[in-house]
């Protein structure tokens, strides 16, 4: 098809001419505006001859010109349209129809679907889009101190919430709601996001009519936009959009007036994407063209961290991370839409997978599903066997590889270099350097000089780096906005505050600078931090990441041995705890009795013995405070394996842990649970002496005797527990304590307690490692279970053996 040209009518010719004069401009310039690669059209259009139609548009808006009024009159049908809209104004809604109706497949075909990473085939959009929610303060832009984010955030507390490196204390939107609200909207969010989802969304709802569909939803990937435009030569947006609509049987008159009557709904996906030259390009369309249509809604999705200037008149909003309603939402959605299964087994699937998600023991998985491309890795990797990696640092690498590659190769970008000399795995090194020495320095927010100084100290270690302190400054900036942009791995939490997107991810670096260290000394100073609660899942990792934990067990071994040994109070704990249970006739794993005589001698919890054994018993039960009551809900546990996965046991720890008995509200639960507990106890006492046994049945029935009834009335007993709660279960605690022969009043002092704990806390870390599905010997796996909570001399004559 001939493209159709305009030329100026004779009568507008003057006025064309002086507006050109005006300009001060020459035709080699106005052809660079408009982004020709010769003058001639210019020429052509101010000789009043005919020139391409839209090159005609894109001059006369240059000059500050309405083409309609200087242009011949046109013919043919998309005149008699414009023509019957402008006498007719009612008329523009039946065209919006008729253009709608045109347009309409093709929309749903670029917007109906997408593909989800790593899966094989496209899923539609509605069976998979979560409502958003945006947040209308931009976190970066925040006037905050490192003292506001970190308020809530202690990771040396015995549960710590882990989400409060990201949580943002903002109220939220809901999408639609926003795009409502702004009619010219410039979408931030971290990579992967949903940006697009939302685009995408959005212009289906149009489509369908449930979302203004009083407009025609047009979807731009910027990317192609500035391919296509810098491979004709030529940068006109509006003109675009013409083409886009043309090969539907739109015509590029009836898409002027449809723009200038403000019914569009215009989609520009992915601005970050656009690579430096063309980025100016770009923006420069976007401009004009929102100036020139001014009536119409535009929505430009970006990521958070892309460094462009503002569009004027734009209002910037960010998507925020995902909620556990949302969390739930897509599990849900997924397990059906992608697990190709019936309804009601992906739903049963996505229940499975949300249960076990909620666990204490997979809180760091649950950290990283808050945004749907990693949710979709987590999905991903559950519907294989239908439970979580047992070996964790597989799960994160996969994370960092679809972060750092995987996505932008399925999206076919390649990002622009910032800094020549830093390669993809410098980059990694980079990051896992940074994340070692900020979380060894305790460190989770860092102001931007300091982590700018960091990578200014790693790119001087680089070939061909710069020297200069200037010059390193500008380049450390660069690479770090680079990399908030590209990966979203660091984030910008308020002004120039930094901390990593995850601390799982901050955590999973550091273990991996130290196994992966050349430093024969790396594992001996890694060791050091063996009794700090914060580096916990830290050796969890670095175990599992190592092709043979056996010298990083054995260190951590001989540091917490020696944490011991260097109080002597506490040998002599050790030593009475070895001949107690040396005098235990029924025992087959010495370590799960120390442990628990351990445990009563410190009131601390039983989680160190639930990992061990008695007899054919396995020990499964969670961490609890310091209290006795939960002490001993955890020893009911340890004795029954099932009772960890029992409601009524999981209820009646919650109800004890909360000690107003605020949450009370199932008796018989409350009363089973109770019963449990109590006959658990007996069972225990039971497997070390028959005799105490009896004793403690006796002691355990009397106080079951002073609870009140629940079923008489719940609000009597929660007086009841209110009032005598506190003394009753310090009386169950004596009474487990002195039946067990294990009442010594030690007298520790708070220094002692402290050293007690990071003892505590240190085995129980080693004894998980061992559990965990790291390599180690069958050697080294023995000695260590056979010296456990062992004192230093009874080790001594065991290694001498």
């Amino acid at each position: 098809m001939a493209k159709r040209s305009i030329q100026v009518s004779s009568q507008a010719l003057k006025h064309v001419r002086q507006a050109f004069a005006r300009k001060g401009w020459t035709q080699e310039d106005l052809a660079v505006e408009v982004g020709l690669r010769t003058r001639q059209p210019v020429g052509r259009f101010l000789a009043g001859k005919p020139v391409e139609r839209r090159i005609f548009i894109e001059l006369c808006f240059q000059l500050d010109l309405n083409w309609e009024e200087i242009a011949n009159p046109l013919k043919g049908e998309g005149a008699e349209q414009i023509e019957s809209v402008r006498n007719n104004g009612w008329e523009i809604d039946t065209l919006v129809e008729q253009v709608r109706s045109l347009y309409r497949d093709k929309i749903q075909e670029q917007c109906g679907t997408l593909r989800l990473l790593d899966i094989a085939r496209r899923v539609g959009v509605d069976n998979i889009y979560i409502d958003v929610n945006i947040l209308e303060e931009i976190t970066s832009q925040r006037w905050l101190e490192i003292s506001d984010l970190v308020q809530g955030f202690n990771p040396d507390a015995d549960e710590f919430d882990r989400f409060g490196l990201s949580r943002v204390r903002q109220a939220r939107v809901l999408g639609l709601e926003a795009v409502e609200s702004y009619p010219k909207l410039m979408v931030l969010g971290k990579p992967g996001s949903g940006k697009t989802t939302f685009l995408k969304y959005v212009a289906i709802q149009c489509n369908k009519g449930e979302f203004q569909g009083y407009r025609i939803p047009i979807f731009i990937r910027l990317k192609n936009f500035a391919e296509d435009a810098s491979d004709e030569g030529s940068f006109s947006l509006v003109n675009y959009i013409s083409q886009e609509l043309s090969s539907c049987g739109v015509s590029a008159a009836v898409v002027e007036t449809l723009l200038l009557q403000g019914k569009a709904l215009i989609l520009l996906d992915g601005l970050d994407e656009v690579q430096h030259p063309n980025s100016e390009e770009v923006l420069k369309q976007i401009r004009r063209f929102s100036q020139k249509y001014y009536k119409n809604q535009l929505i430009i999705s970006c990521r958070v961290a892309a460094q462009f200037p503002r569009l004027p008149g734009f209002t910037e909003v960010e998507i925020a991370d995902l909620n556990p309603e949302q969390i739930e939402s897509f599990a849900k959605k997924w397990f059906v839409e992608v697990g190709r299964s019936s309804p009601p087994e992906g739903l049963a699937t996505a229940n499975r997978f949300l249960e076990k998600l909620k666990r204490p023991e997979n809180k760091q998985i649950r950290e990283l599903a808050v945004t749907p491309i990693l949710l979709n890795l987590t999905c991903l990797v559950f519907a294989m066997k239908g439970e979580f990696p047992s070996k964790r640092s597989n799960l994160y690498e996969q994370g960092l590889d679809i972060l750092l590659v995987k996505r932008d190769e399925a999206k076919g970008i390649k990002r622009n270099e910032v800094y020549r000399n830093l390669s993809l795995p410098h980059k990694i090194k980079l990051l896992t350097q940074v994340a070692a020495i900020t979380f060894e320095q305790g460190y989770y927010f860092f102001e931007q000089s300091k982590i700018q100084q960091l990578i200014a100290d790693y790119l001087r270690t680089l070939p061909d780096s710069q020297s200069d302190p200037e010059t390193l400054r500008l380049d450390s900036e660069a690479v770090l906005k680079s990399i908030e942009s590209q990966y979203g791995l660091l984030v910008e939490r308020a002004r120039q505050i930094y901390s990593f997107s995850h601390l799982t991810f901050q955590e999973y670096l550091t273990a991996r600078q130290f196994v992966t260290s050349s430093n024969p000394q790396a594992l001996e100073h890694f060791v050091n931090h063996v009794g700090e609660k914060r580096w916990r899942e830290v050796f969890l990792l670095a175990a599992g990441m190592l092709r043979n934990a056996d010298d990083l067990l054995q260190l951590m071994k001989q540091k917490i041995d020696a944490i011991a040994a260097s109080d002597g109070k506490l040998q002599e704990l050790l030593i009475s705890i070895n001949k107690k249970t040396l005098s235990v006739e029924y025992i087959q794993q010495p370590a799960a009795i120390r442990a628990f005589y351990f445990s009563l001698a410190c009131a601390f919890d039983h989680s160190l013995a639930s990992t061990l054994s008695i007899g054919p018993v396995s020990f499964s039960f969670p961490t609890v405070p310091f209290f006795p009551l939960p002490l001993y809900l955890c020893l009911a546990q340890a004795i029954d394996g099932d009772v960890g996965m029992d409601d009524d046991f999981a209820y009646a720890l919650d109800f004890f842990l909360n000690r107003d008995a605020s949450g009370l509200n199932h008796t018989d639960a409350l009363d089973r649970a109770i019963n449990r507990v109590l006959d658990c106890a007996i069972d225990f006492a039971l497997a070390l002496d028959s005799d105490r046994a009896r004793e403690l049945r006796r002691s355990l029935q009397q106080l079951k005797a002073e609870l009140p009834n629940p079923d008489k009335g719940l609000q009597r007993f929660k007086t009841w527990w209110q009032a005598q709660g506190q003394t009753w279960t310090e009386l169950l605690s004596a009474a487990i304590v002195e039946h067990n022969n294990a009442s010594y009043d030690w007298q520790f002092s708070n220094q002692q307690k402290h050293l007690l704990r990071q003892y505590y806390d240190a085995n129980k870390l080693l004894v998980d490692c061992l559990n965990s599905d790291c390599e180690v010997t069958p050697a080294v796996r023995s000695h260590i279970e056979d010296t456990l909570l062992l004192p230093i001399a009874a080790i001594g004559k065991l290694n001498s053996l």
